[in-house]
């Protein structure tokens, strides 16, 4: 039987993994958990790892090359999230460990999120629930509906896809920027990064999150928007130059922000920004429903049975350096 360990803190099982996919686990092999309601330190991590074939990485939990080299007996790091920019992928491969990551599952539910956003920021929801919060009775402010509003989505991954069809209803006008997908969906216009963010009435960064994109909504993007438009990320802190949105909500630039992610920890929101008077932010919960967890959870599970198994899974990005992966299935303790 294969000794696998699940890294997610106790609170973070509950929320992020489930008990359907830990009984999953438990099937497969002997099952590691993390005692600590947090997430290990790397000394921590490389302990509760000594011996074990596989581990199971929430997203906080970082790989870098100092776990990999300390762990000869590690055969496979499956990571619970898309996102997989704090595993040294390379030095994994060094060692033959194979790497993998879950799909997109939280599409629909990150889309829903973006569509509640910014009809909260339209509507001035924020600012109402502030100054009801605070005892105060809020002043009314105009709104404006979504219907005839341009709406401009940078990137057209999984979340811009689900996006586009949830908003086909409200009768937005639909500009797309992506120089590296095909942008082939009915009644969206695909244009120029300068072009849409002159025309959008509501900006949504949905981009890959790569050193070409840091910072991709600062001055010169900002500068091109027509005053008041609304700003919308769910998608990574990193797109955001936080300085720079401020200054644009302080000069009337950006009549409204809503922010699901930032740069605090966890790509939480900054508490700078999301604290000021009408900006609308959650805390990294726009993939935060059942239905979504329950996907990323549960193909971990399926990629480890095929782990155990001497197997590639879908979702593995280094396949051709895991030379490790023979130990199991036939050639190993599964």
């Amino acid at each position: 039987m294969a000794t696998i360990l699940l890294t997610h803190p106790e609170s973070a099982r509950r929320l992020y993994y489930g008990a359907r996919a830990t009984a999953g686990l438990e099937a497969l092999g002997t099952l590691r958990r993390n005692p600590h309601d947090r997430p290990f330190t790397e000394a921590e991590l490389i302990a509760a790892a000594d011996g074990a074939d596989i581990v199971v990485s929430d997203r906080q939990t970082p790989g870098p090359a100092a776990v990999f080299e300390a762990l000869p007996g590690l055969v496979a790091f499956v990571r619970c999230a898309v996102d997989i920019r704090n595993v040294d992928v390379p030095a994994a491969g060094r060692q033959g460990i194979l790497v993998t990551r879950a799909g997109p599952g939280f599409g629909p539910a990150v889309a829903e999120w973006i569509v509640g956003a910014m009809i909260g920021l339209a509507r001035h929801t924020a600012h109402y629930v502030q100054a009801y919060g605070s005892g105060s009775v809020p002043v009314p402010r105009m709104g404006r509906e979504l219907r005839g509003s341009t709406v401009g989505i940078v990137g057209f991954g999984t979340i811009a896809r689900r996006l586009c069809r949830l908003l086909e209803p409200f009768e937005t006008r639909i500009l797309v920027h992506d120089p590296y997908l095909v942008v082939d969906a009915p009644g969206i216009l695909r244009t120029d990064l300068a072009t849409l963010a002159a025309e959008a009435d509501f900006l949504v960064p949905l981009a890959v999150a790569t050193a070409e994109t840091e910072n991709l909504v600062g001055p010169d993007l900002l500068g091109r928007l027509k005053p008041g438009a609304l700003l919308v990320n769910a998608s990574r802190g990193n797109l955001m130059d936080e300085a720079a949105v401020a200054a644009a909500l302080d000069s009337g630039r950006l009549g409204g922000l809503a922010m699901d992610v930032g740069r605090a920890a966890d790509q939480m929101p900054s508490p700078a920004l999301a604290g000021r008077p009408g900006v609308l932010a959650t805390p990294h919960v726009g993939g935060l429903t059942p239905e979504a967890i329950a996907y990323q959870a549960d193909e971990t599970v399926r990629q480890v049975a095929e782990i155990v198994r001497g197997r590639v899974p879908p979702g593995a990005v280094n396949a051709a350096a895991a030379d490790r992966l023979a130990r199991l299935g036939n050639g190993g303790p599964g």
